[in-house]
């Protein structure tokens, strides 16, 4: 990661359980998605860890849908963050293991992050709504 990326990236929140879920997921995934694996691993390592029913209910955690306007191109996408086995893109379900998806993770309503895309152009995401589905414990 470059100290520049860095700079530019909003503080995040991650729950304990999911970062590390997330970790071992990106471990496993290293070989085959190396650009992903990367990304997400840079956000666990800078997100401050929380217990789950500390986080703020705005802030971007696994099954949390998030309305995120793309500022490259002006659309607002509405997505659900899922593991990549519950993934279907035309259900509105996009893996953390995509490079949007990393990208979003820990994130709350209002901040935005310069992130790469597929192609490695870099891109505004900001956070318009969270909604997270409601949890035990």
């Amino acid at each position: 990661m470059t100290s520049s990326r860095a700079a530019r990236r909003p503080p995040i929140q991650m729950i304990d359980e999911e970062a590390e879920a997330l970790t071992g997921l990106a471990i496993g995934v290293e070989g085959r998605l190396p650009q992903v694996a990367e990304l997400l691993l840079d956000e666990i390592g800078r997100a401050k860890i929380c217990k789950s029913g500390s986080i703020a209910a705005d802030i971007v955690v696994m099954n949390s849908t998030v309305a995120f306007l793309d500022t490259a191109s002006g659309r607002t996408y509405d997505y659900q963050l899922v593991y990549p086995k519950d993934a279907n893109i035309s259900a509105g379900r996009i893996s953390i293991l995509t490079p949007v998806g990393a990208g979003l993770i820990g994130l709350s309503e209002g901040q935005s992050i310069l992130w790469p895309d597929r192609s490695g152009n870099e891109r505004t995401l900001t956070i318009v709504k969270v909604s997270q589905i409601p949890r035990d414990g």
